[in-house]
């Protein structure tokens, strides 16, 4: 089961990025844009395994969450803010926060810091596949490029993510629930024909042979698996 992390971002770019890459890496995320929506995600929502807040929310202090988080449960918590003042980091660290990142980061920073994060909570977790080769196709998750014999190709957004959610399978057979879910959304599960319809796609674009292929391939009744990296 992916681990749900709960992101508190106001930033509606920096959120919807956080997300995706959180996504990529398997994260099951569930954002909030305010003070409010946070604390309706802590109170009718799955309990996150994680939380990323930012502090300066349009209704409030983010400093709220951290204090309610610690009152009723152990969370992992990790602040990402523009305010870089050594004051504010200390007083949240004291407060509660397993960790301060100042804005801008990289956003394998941050996957490393809630690595570390976890681990302090006995949940180990290993870093994603974010790079796949295999004879003339190369995936580079992180640079969002898929090139075949050294060609860059366009792949549309749903291509990449279902490709994506493959790669850090790769070798592994993802079942049609899955794929359906972490491409889609969970309201998605029955929709198999949407499967066909982009394995489809991806075929055309991705192998010599589509009706034949030799990468993305179909175990009957369960799922696809994307052939093992060499």
């Amino acid at each position: 089961m992916s681990l749900r992390v709960m992101l508190v971002e106001d930033d509606r770019e920096l959120r919807r990025t956080l997300r995706d890459a959180l996504a990529l890496e398997g994260y099951d995320v569930q954002t909030a844009a305010s003070l409010a929506e946070g604390h309706a995600l802590l109170s009718h929502a799955e309990p996150p395994d994680l939380v990323l807040l930012d502090l300066g929310l349009p209704d409030g202090e983010g400093e709220e969450l951290l204090q309610r988080l610690r009152r009723e449960r152990g969370t992992p918590l990790l602040v990402i803010s523009a305010r870089e003042q050594d004051g504010a980091k200390v007083r949240l660290l004291d407060a509660g926060a397993d960790d301060y990142l100042v804005k801008p980061f990289s956003i394998s920073e941050l996957l490393a810091r809630m690595r570390v994060a976890l681990r302090h909570r006995g949940v180990h977790t290993r870093a994603a596949v974010t790079r796949y080769e295999n004879g003339r196709l190369c995936v580079d998750l992180e640079a969002h490029r898929v090139s075949l014999d050294g060609t860059a190709l366009r792949l549309t957004p749903t291509e990449f993510n279902l490709l994506a959610r493959l790669v850090r399978s790769a070798g592994q057979v993802v079942t049609h629930r899955a794929l359906l879910t972490d491409v889609w959304g969970p309201e998605f599960t029955e929709h198999t024909h949407y499967l066909r319809l982009y394995m489809g796609q991806l075929r055309a674009k991705l192998e010599a042979e589509p009706a034949d292929p030799k990468l993305l391939l179909t175990e009957p009744g369960v799922g696809y698996r994307l052939a093992e990296p060499r």
